[in-house]
């Protein structure tokens, strides 16, 4: 099993996910080869907290162009992570 902090890679901090905060849902990029139940255990390990759910969803890379160069952004995953009643993570308050 990787170590919890290859498999979350940054939090995603949008008007959006933070509009999720006060219902407890936190947004995270993860690895794109991660489980839930991996998900799950990283961020408890990590932040201390009581994981309910976790709802996963993954992007593919939007196609970009620069004159005649044509490239493609990465693909990547992101995970909503819900919590148990009364759970907060230190790292998103005050936003």
């Amino acid at each position: 099993m990787p170590e919890p902090r290859d498999v979350i890679i940054r939090p995603i901090i949008t008007e959006k996910t933070t509009g999720l905060l006060d219902s407890g849902q936190y947004t995270f990029e993860v690895d794109k080869r991660a489980t839930k139940h991996m998900i799950k255990d990283a961020i408890e390990e990590i932040f201390g907290v009581k994981v309910k759910s976790v709802n996963t969803m993954r992007y593919t890379g939007k196609r970009r162009r620069l004159g005649v160069h044509e490239g493609k952004r990465k693909d990547w995953k992101k995970a909503v992570v819900t919590l148990e009643e009364g759970q907060r993570i230190e790292l998103f308050e005050g936003m």
